[in-house]
């Protein structure tokens, strides 16, 4: 024991020493549950160098390995791949599991969504879906509908662009990599327990959707190119919209001849208990943004999808122009492609999304127990995407303050009691689709100890 805890303890000082992490500061990594070097993965749970087991609440750390880890087949189909034919440049070559996978996303996609672009992840399938609307509108003619609308508190990447397109939602960005892209607007967003305007649902008539009407009146309907939207914002602070808030994005898009874009990099392949998110409410984008569970994690890829009203326009143009002026070297990378139709395969044959559904359900039963702690304030999201937001005051909605350390301090003793989530003012939990009762009920049980635990640690009765 004394031997494999000075290995881990070389390989966390290599890695600290010569790995830039992403996000994360230096002096966090270095503090207790800061770092942790993991050996394996096994359907819902991962394993650290020292043997000790975690229910991974949070699919990888990023909502990403819906299948669970592990999964041979999905590592076999890469290597068999690869070792055939890895690569192919995106230009004018494509090799059959690419072409294969566009088939498939193209029969998976709701409505006329059938052409698909290759990247290697979703930040990246963000900024291609920005060019394919701005190029859309140059070749119709419009050159001055350049601008996009998105909702604070969405995340859609960590590229300048995407970065940009984020905006005010996290205040850093602005800080440090300011001036930002211009012509990127935000409106207020629909989490309905921190409305803005404090208002209520659904005497509020949905507002918020309006604004993105109004913002689009202020900026000048000739001047928009998109709006993007993530059915349930996910990356920090998960809420889910009411029922007719995307219908009236659609309706919106459509009255001024604007683009929608459908951001599903954390949403699609299963996570809410259907292939997308959107389908819960019957719209379908004209641009369609996915990754993360594309392969679950087990090669890097993004994809963004078009409708033909999209693709007709650029098929139409002639020369140069009639080419989307974009590429991503990894683009429809033959292997990934391979690994994600297996990864595809596993999830349709197995019943995941399905289960998704049924143990999401069976998710937010448990949550709702847990309304009897005072600092229990909002719980909401869909499928095995949940969020659960702690406060000081329920009453008030006060959030914790920074001196309270909520974030690192639940985060840290999940850890402890072998569960890893995510907290910013919500506590995030996204398992793989492979999760059972059992999992769940470890889940809820572990969050209801932490909760206990940190009421005291705050001293709150």
């Amino acid at each position: 024991m004394a031997d494999t805890a000075a290995i881990n303890s070389v390989l966390k000082d290599k890695a600290l020493e010569h790995v830039w992490f992403h996000v994360t500061p230096p002096k966090t990594l270095r503090a207790r549950n800061g770092l942790t070097v993991f050996e394996r993965g096994e359907g819902c749970y991962l394993f650290d160098e020292e043997g000790r087991s975690y229910l991974d609440a949070l699919s990888g750390g990023a909502f990403v390995t819906n299948i669970g880890h592990g999964r041979k087949e999905v590592a076999e189909a890469y290597a068999r791949q690869a070792e055939k034919l890895a690569y192919v440049t995106p230009y004018s070559f494509v090799a059959q599991p690419t072409a294969d996978l566009a088939t498939k996303l193209a029969s998976l996609a709701p409505g006329d969504l059938n052409r698909v672009f290759f990247g290697s992840g979703g930040t990246d399938a963000v900024e291609t879906a920005v060019k394919i609307a701005k190029q859309y509108h140059w070749l119709g003619g419009d050159q001055k509908r350049t601008k996009v609308i998105s909702r604070r508190g969405s995340y859609h990447g960590s590229s300048f662009y995407a970065m940009s397109i984020t905006g005010a939602s996290h205040e850093y960005n602005n800080k440090v990599f300011s001036p930002l892209v211009p012509g990127c607007a935000q409106v207020p967003s629909h989490n309905c327990y921190r409305c803005e305007y404090k208002l209520s649902y659904p005497t509020c008539g949905v507002l918020c959707a309006d604004m993105i009407e109004r913002q689009i009146l202020h900026e000048g309907p000739e001047t928009v190119a998109a709006i993007i939207a993530e059915p349930i914002p996910a990356a920090a602070s998960i809420y889910e919209p009411p029922e007719e808030y995307l219908p009236r994005l659609r309706q919106i898009a459509d009255k001024y001849g604007v683009l929608l874009i459908i951001d599903e990099v954390i949403n699609g392949f299963g996570r809410t208990g259907k292939m997308f998110a959107c389908q819960h409410y019957g719209v379908i984008g004209d641009i369609m943004t996915m990754a993360k569970g594309l392969t679950s994690g087990y090669a890097p890829m993004g994809a963004t999808i078009v409708s033909d009203k999209v693709t007709a326009r650029f098929d139409a143009a002639e020369g140069r122009e009639s080419g989307l002026n974009h590429v991503i070297s990894f683009g429809g990378h033959a292997a990934s492609a391979a690994a994600a139709l297996k990864n595809i395969e596993i999830m349709e044959t197995e019943g995941l999304i399905e289960n998704a559904a049924e143990m999401g359900a069976y998710l937010f039963e448990g949550l709702e127990t847990l309304r009897k702690y005072p600092i229990v304030g909002d719980i909401r999201g869909r499928g095995l995407l949940a969020g659960i937001e702690l406060v000081r005051d329920v009453k008030t909605r006060q959030p914790f303050a920074p001196s309270d350390m909520m974030m690192s301090k639940v985060t840290g003793h999940l850890q402890d009691l072998g569960v890893l989530a995510r907290t910013f003012q919500v506590v995030e939990f996204g398992p793989p689709l492979c999760a059972t009762r059992a999992d769940i009920e470890r889940l809820v049980d572990t969050l209801e100890q932490t909760i206990v635990w940190f009421m005291k640690e705050t001293n709150i009765q």
